[in-house]
């Protein structure tokens, strides 16, 4: 099943809540072991009185509400500058030359991180760290639910199909249909553009683009193993440009 964007910030504010809460309950005996040498009476009621207002505090400070559920027609007033180039066929990005990604269908999990690794700087695109500076949690989900609208596309490719691509044996792992269960979702690539493709397999091998897996992967492949990767993922029925 798609992973819950929403649901995964909560569960990621209840995890650090429950380390802080842990961390600070555990100064509560050094406490009581200091008023027993001094020959200070302890008050069972004040340590969890203590502990209750430790547990308060932390929740005040680092559970934040999530946004909420998207808007579709707030991320379509929001998606008209996305159009400029998302939304026109085999548009090209200037420099370096590649056609700039299909996003019609692509997973909202999947854009929801690229979104954020924009607008926090972790990911270089000088027009996309630009547009998406700007972009509140709550544009970002309303951005989600507007291109979501139109159906996701998926990555239906099996190892039986791909057996003539030798390089996407290992991709049809989180690619293909056995990665329906993968977590964080990892993005569609059917019906990519096949330059973006070569131009993002690039960015994990020499570095520029960051993700554990994906480049420890593409530092085996040569320049003809993914330019055959690219070909034969643009090639599947799948993602398409943006429609208003």
């Amino acid at each position: 099943m798609p992973q819950n964007p929403v649901l995964y910030r909560a569960g990621r504010w209840q995890y650090t809540l429950t380390l802080i809460t842990i961390a600070a309950l555990n100064l509560l005996p050094a406490r009581a072991w200091n008023q027993t040498q001094q020959k200070t009476p302890v008050n069972t009621h004040t340590i969890l009185r203590s502990g209750a207002a430790i547990f308060l505090i932390a929740m005040t400070l680092f559970v934040q509400p999530a946004a909420a559920a998207g808007d579709i027609e707030q991320g379509k007033q929001l998606g008209f500058t996305c159009m400029g180039c998302h939304g026109i066929a085999g548009y090209r990005n200037a420099y370096p030359s590649f056609r700039v990604p299909r996003l019609g269908g692509q997973q909202g999990a999947y854009i929801e991180a690229a979104l954020r690794a924009y607008r926090e700087g972790t990911r270089e695109h000088p027009t996309m760290r630009a547009h998406a500076a700007s972009l509140t949690d709550q544009d970002i989900e309303n951005l989600i639910a507007w291109i979501s609208s139109s159906g996701d596309a998926r990555d239906a490719v099996t190892t039986e199909t791909a057996a003539h691509v030798a390089p996407a044996a290992t991709c049809v792992a989180c690619h293909g249909a056995d990665g329906e269960g993968v977590i964080p979702q990892p993005p569609t690539l059917a019906g990519q553009e096949v330059d973006y493709l070569e131009h993002a397999l690039n960015q994990y091998k020499d570095g520029t683009r960051s993700g554990t897996v994906m480049t420890a992967f593409t530092a085996g492949l040569s320049d003809a193993d993914i330019a055959l990767l690219a070909k034969f993922y643009g090639s599947q029925d799948g993602l398409k440009t943006l429609q208003q």
